[in-house]
């Protein structure tokens, strides 16, 4: 009998000591995170980047080119991340002092981007282009007729740029420019501002001029909005943006025809393929998506109106993100149908900006009023969960 409770006593102590030291490898819930935002746990660590660390940067502005590669730019810093934006890196050119809100970003894929900073000695008809072809670790600088305004490349060499040369009662001067060695050098396509002799009136001065989306080197497409119950503002080009005409294949939702209409997104993510996202807004705001199946030629309205409107990131043909300010709409069917997911975090006031690489993984720039402090959040699972990134 003795023998017996021994022999219970020493299975008790040894299961103790098992489970002592099974303990000892819990993860803490600081480590959970830490894994839980690594962007691939089972793929080498990105290779680093040999340029200064910058700890929780104050982003203003960013884009993601996919699940780990990453551009983005602080009042003081353009910055780049190679691991979904847990690390970022100052790759600044050096004799930049100054970035902000001021300065034009467009990053073709993690080597090639372009940074645009205006002259305001002599705006809105002079600037500088920074251009990389090494992720930031060298920069090339060049001059350009124009200030600021909406930066567009379809390739390493091609680019255009909507340059905005000023707004005043609702009406917008502009200037069309063209590159075909990387912005080194443009070329004026157009401009409708009546001060320059060359000076046209196919994209008129009316309407306030919301972005430019080019298809290729000839076509392209200039949108915004115009204070004109029921009227679409979009222009397109097939001359290289010498000559624009209207486009007016345009269905209108229903109950459209007395609303204030602003294109706010336009994509093709295909050469035939495009979406397009237009906020209605009269009682109160919705947001209608189209759809193209013949690059553009014809747009089809496709049936759920988004309550609230919001912001709209086209990531294929078929995928698209929008955020309306309390859930997210994910369609993986060209806008035909919607899943609804409530977020986990309340972003209410503080969203700034989305960026999203697929239906699962994205990023929301937060910017608290108060304290002007911004913190970036990531989802791996289409916007349900989000994690903290920093601060």
């Amino acid at each position: 009998m003795i023998k017996f409770r021994a022999a219970i006593f020493l299975l008790i102590m040894t299961l103790i000591l098992l489970a002592c030291s099974f303990s000892t490898t819990t993860f803490t819930p600081q480590e959970a995170v830490e894994l839980t935002l690594t962007p691939y746990p089972d793929t080498p660590a990105p290779v680093a980047i040999d340029a200064p660390l910058v700890e929780s940067p104050a982003l203003v502005n960013f884009h993601f080119i996919n699940e780990l590669d990453g551009w983005g730019q602080t009042n003081i810093q353009i910055v780049r991340t190679n691991d979904g934006g847990i690390t970022w890196y100052d790759v600044t050119p050096p004799d930049v002092a100054e970035v902000g809100y001021n300065a034009r970003q467009f990053s073709l894929d993690a080597n090639y981007a372009w940074v645009q900073f205006p002259d305001f000695n002599n705006y809105p008809h002079s600037g500088f282009l920074y251009s990389t072809k090494d992720g930031g670790l060298t920069w090339t600088k060049s001059e350009t007729p124009f200030s600021g305004g909406d930066l567009e490349f379809l390739d390493e060499n091609h680019g255009w740029m909507l340059a905005d040369l000023g707004v005043g009662a609702g009406s917008n001067a502009v200037a069309v420019y063209r590159t075909d060695d990387g912005g080194q050098n443009w070329t004026l396509a157009y401009t409708n501002d009546p001060n320059q002799a060359n000076s046209g009136d196919s994209l008129p001065m009316g309407g306030l001029k919301g972005g430019i989306t080019p298809l290729n080197t000839q076509t392209a497409w200039v949108y915004g909005v115009v204070y004109a119950p029921g009227t679409v503002y979009l222009f397109r080009t097939d001359d290289g943006g010498k000559t624009w005409s209207v486009v007016e294949s345009v269905p209108l939702p229903e109950g459209a025809e007395e609303a204030e209409l602003s294109i706010e997104q336009l994509a093709f993510p295909t050469p035939t393929d495009g979406l397009m996202a237009m906020r209605v807004t009269s009682d109160e705001g919705k947001m209608a998506v189209y759809t193209s199946n013949d690059a553009g030629d014809t747009w089809s309205f496709t049936p759920t109106l988004i309550p609230d409107s919001g912001s709209a990131d086209f990531l294929s043909a078929t995928e698209a993100v929008i955020y309306n300010g309390e859930q997210f709409y994910v369609t993986r069917d060209a806008a035909q149908t919607w899943n609804q997911t409530s977020p986990d975090i309340v972003f209410g006031d503080t969203f700034a900006w989305m960026d999203f690489v697929n239906t699962s993984s994205g990023w929301v720039l937060t910017l608290d009023p108060t304290t002007n402090r911004s913190s970036l959040y990531r989802t791996t699972d289409g916007g349900s969960t989000w994690l903290p990134v920093f601060p």
